[in-house]
């Protein structure tokens, strides 16, 4: 094996490893710091009430913030967004010249991460909220995440790919460890 087929092959390794870690880690935390209650169903309590808002504003935040980044784009370049709009532009998509094509990718491309670790968080988030959780571990894993995602959108719209790694393993960490509670509450 030659260096460039061991540099893979740990790479690959790490690749496969990386969420099986940060599940380990996030039960850790629960079952270390936080604690695990069965689950019981019931009306949230204020505690988790606010946190769900407090980590909804700032995700619409998250989005507004992708959303405005996204059409200034455009306007820098004189993109437009749908091929009605190209056809009233009298240009084509084609025509676009390679740096305003990578600049809208990037702000496409972070806006789809955040939309689809968005729908996961949801449903984890309203079955914590009417499961009767420990209230410190759902404020940190619920508020947590929506931090990690303000994170995420600076981190990738300013082009600092270990920081975004960074925020990404945040975000997900508050993913698992919302599961990994729920998982292991089921059984408590």
């Amino acid at each position: 094996m030659d260096i460039a087929e061991v540099n893979n092959s740990r790479a690959t390794l790490m690749v496969k490893a990386y969420p099986f870690s940060l599940v380990g880690f996030s039960l850790l935390i629960n079952l270390l710091v936080f604690g695990v209650e069965p689950l019981v169903i019931a009306l949230p309590s204020p505690e988790v009430v606010d946190a769900v808002i407090i980590a909804a504003v700032l995700l619409l935040g998250n989005h507004s913030w992708l959303m405005t980044m996204t059409e200034l784009t455009r306007a820098k370049h004189d993109l437009a967004a749908t091929p009605e709009e190209w056809e009233e532009k009298g240009g084509r998509p084609q025509s676009i010249a390679q740096e305003a094509r990578d600049a809208l990718e990037r702000r496409h491309n972070a806006h789809r991460n955040t939309t689809e670790n968005s729908i996961y968080f949801a449903l984890l988030a309203v079955i914590i909220a009417v499961v009767s959780p420990v209230a410190l571990m759902a404020q940190v894993w619920i508020i947590g995440f929506a931090v990690s995602r303000l994170g995420y959108t600076y981190s990738y719209l300013s082009a600092q790919t270990g920081l975004r790694g960074l925020f990404m393993s945040l975000s997900l960490l508050c993913l698992y460890g919302m599961a990994s509670y729920l998982i292991v509450a089921m059984f408590v």
